[in-house]
């Protein structure tokens, strides 16, 4: 990973099938988001400033900060590009199972070799919400397994952050799990043991970041943090009344498909946007260009 952080907004897209499925959530979590491209504008948005010298030393200091191996901004950028680069082979692989399940001389081959759909999207799910508490963790400076002090944030999210989530919610939980995704997460992460994790290529791309020791700690681990946050996703969908029709009518906004097709919305979603990896820049960024304004 060897891009800046300067290099990394400035290459951000201003259009993308990621920026259409983030803006057609836009009524989810109205004004929230923003497609803040460049680094530069990005300083000025976040602190206001007009000076060209003091932009320049904010961004000086927040390369700095970036860079340095002692704090833990760099791996959680790591996180975010790995978490979604996995989510593509996820989403390539339930394409592939439903494809053979459309030709009988296939289709019995690549049931063996391809995940359970639902299973496979159940953990993404849940492990996409554990790198979302580990890169929390890293970007504030506290310990990777504080679950507590990162579902006492989630009530503060807000910007960026906050559309982040709700894209797990909406295009992670309700299309592809339907309204019951909670229920289904946490029914496969009780059904489960350290070999089914091992197996799921979400968490092969992120295992060494999640707390735990042993697969079977990781296990627990993640099954603590989303009991942890449960309530919070409870509350969000409830207050949004959300549902999967609601998310679909929003996203035919710019993707043409019928009702009955949500299980390949969800894995072409996967195949083809990256949105953690776009909004966790944009929060990254943040966090850096306000801590390097407040020390210079």
């Amino acid at each position: 990973m060897s891009d800046s952080i300067f290099e990394l907004v400035d290459n951000l897209p201003q259009k993308n099938v990621t920026t259409m499925m983030l803006k057609s959530l836009d009524s989810i979590v109205p004004g929230e988001w923003e497609n803040t491209v460049g680094f530069v504008e990005t300083i000025r948005k976040v602190t206001g400033e007009t000076d060209e010298e003091l932009i320049q030393q904010i961004g000086d200091r927040a390369v700095w900060l970036y860079n340095d191996k002692s704090q833990g901004y760099r791996r959680a950028m790591w996180l975010y590009q790995t978490v979604d680069r996995s989510d593509k082979a996820l989403g390539s692989a339930a394409l592939a199972n439903k494809v053979g399940n459309k030709i009988p001389l296939v289709g019995g081959l690549l049931s063996k070799i391809t995940p359970n759909p639902e299973k496979a999207q159940a953990l993404d799910l849940s492990i996409k919400l554990v790198v979302e508490l580990v890169a929390f963790c890293q970007i504030n400076g506290i310990p990777g397994d504080s679950i507590g002090d990162f579902v006492g944030a989630l009530g503060d999210y807000s910007g960026e952050s906050l559309m982040r989530m709700a894209a797990l919610v909406c295009v992670d939980g309700l299309i592809p799990l339907g309204p019951d995704f909670i229920l289904k997460a946490q029914s496969t992460l009780s059904g489960i043991g350290p070999k089914d994790l091992e197996s799921n290529s979400t968490f092969q791309g992120v295992s060494e970041s999640i707390p735990g020791g042993n697969s079977k700690g990781k296990l627990d681990f993640i099954g603590e943090s989303f009991g942890s946050v449960k309530g919070w996703m409870t509350d969000f969908v409830s207050s949004k009344n959300l549902s999967p029709e609601k998310v679909v009518k929003n996203l035919q906004g710019f993707l043409e498909f019928s009702d009955n097709k949500l299980d390949y919305v969800a894995a072409f979603i996967d195949v083809s946007t990256n949105y953690y990896e776009h909004t966790g820049t944009q929060t990254l960024a943040r966090r850096l260009i306000e801590r390097a304004f407040d020390e210079i």
